[in-house]
C-alpha cells in the first residue's frame, strides 16, 4: 500500500510539479528505507497498537547511529513532509501512516568558488595546448565557460539546443527547473568563442551524419549526458591544474557578480532561482574583497587618498 502511494507520488512530482529526474531519484532513495521500515514495524504490532508516534524517532535514531548527517537527515524530513501532505490528499485511509515531522538544525556549508584571477587564466583560450582534435578541444573549452560565463546547470546545459542560441542580442534561452524558461546574456567574448565552436561543430555533426538538435555533441554525434559534462569538466580542471565541478563554476559566476556590484536580484533571474532566499547564499564575499572595500570607503581604514 505505501509502496504504491510512493510511486504515485514520484509521478505526482513528475507530471504534475515536472521534478527532474535527479529529484525523483533523490526523493526515492530519502523515502524508500523509511518506508520498508514502518511496514515492518506494521507487521510486528497488534492492530490495537498499529500507530505509535514513536516510529519516525526510532528510525531516526537507527540513521544517526549509522553516522548520518543532520544535512542528510533533514533533507529526509523535508521528503517526508511532502509525501505525507500528499498522502493527507489521498483521504483517511493513509492517517495512520502520518506523524509529526520534527525539525533538524545544520550548518550550512557553502560549496567554494575559483577567485577571479584563476578563473580569468583558465579561459585564456589557447587551442595550442590541446591535444585533442579542434573540435573537441572547443566542445570542452565553451562548456567550461559557458558554466562560468552564465552560472547554467549541467541539465540545462546537457538541454541547450542550436534554436535556444541568439546571436543578434547575445542570449540563450534556458530551460530550468519545472520547466521554465528564462534568457540569460552571454558576453562578447563569449559570443566569439561560442561562433568558433559553431562552425566546428557544422564540420564534425557533418562527419557523422548527425541531425542532433543539441548544442554539444560526443564521439559518436549524440547528445552529451549530464555524466560526460561531468567527467569532461573534471578532466579540464585536472589539465588546468585547478579543482571545480559545474556547481562550483555556477557558484563562481554568482559570486563574482556579486563582488563586482550586481544587484542580488538580477543574479536571481539569471540564476533561475524560484526564491531570493535561495539566491541569498551567495552573498559571501572574500575576506581580501571585504579588506578592500574597507580600506577603500572607511575614513579610519589608514589607507592613505
Amino acid at each position: 500500500m505505501l509502496q504504491k502511494a510512493l510511486l504515485d507520488f514520484l509521478k505526482y512530482l513528475e507530471q504534475q510539479k515536472h521534478r527532474s529526474a535527479n529529484t525523483l531519484a533523490a526523493y526515492r532513495r530519502d523515502l524508500k528505507p523509511w518506508l520498508d521500515f514502518l511496514e515492518e514495524q506494521y507487521r510486528l504490532m497488534t492492530q490495537t497498537n498499529k500507530h505509535d508516534p514513536l516510529f519516525l524517532r526510532i528510525y531516526l535514531r537507527r540513521r544517526t547511529e549509522k553516522k548520518n548527517s543532520n544535512r542528510s537527515l533533514a533533507r529526509f524530513l523535508s521528503a517526508l513532509s511532502s509525501f505525507q501532505k500528499f498522502l493527507s490528499w489521498q483521504g483517511p485511509r493513509y492517517k495512520e501512516y502520518i506523524f509529526k515531522v520534527p525539525r533538524v538544525k545544520f550548518s550550512s556549508t557553502l560549496p567554494r568558488f575559483i577567485p577571479q584571477k584563476e578563473a580569468l587564466d583558465m579561459l585564456k583560450n589557447d587551442s595550442a595546448r590541446g591535444d585533442k582534435t579542434p573540435y573537441f578541444y572547443w566542445r570542452d573549452f565553451l562548456t567550461v565557460a559557458l558554466f562560468y560565463v552564465t552560472g547554467i546547470r549541467r541539465e540545462e546545459l546537457a538541454r541547450l539546443k542550436l534554436a535556444d542560441f541568439d546571436p543578434d542580442r547575445g542570449l540563450l534561452t534556458v530551460l530550468g527547473k519545472g520547466n521554465k524558461e528564462r534568457l540569460v546574456p552571454v558576453g562578447e567574448r563569449t559570443l566569439e568563442d561560442i561562433h568558433k565552436y559553431l562552425s566546428l561543430r557544422e564540420t564534425f555533426a557533418q562527419s557523422k551524419a548527425s541531425a542532433a538538435p543539441q548544442f554539444f555533441l560526443n564521439r559518436q554525434g549524440r547528445a552529451l549526458s549530464v555524466r560526460s559534462i561531468n567527467r569532461l569538466v573534471n578532466k579540464f580542471a585536472r589539465k588546468e591544474g585547478v579543482k571545480f565541478t559545474p556547481h562550483t563554476l555556477r557558484h563562481s559566476f554568482a559570486t563574482h557578480l556579486l563582488e563586482n556590484g550586481a544587484d542580488l536580484m538580477l543574479i536571481k533571474e539569471i540564476l533561475g532561482h524560484s526564491s531570493l532566499s535561495t539566491t541569498q547564499k551567495y552573498t559571501h564575499v572574500t575576506a581580501e574583497v571585504m579588506k578592500k572595500v574597507y580600506q577603500k570607503a572607511h575614513p579610519r581604514s589608514g589607507l592613505k587618498k
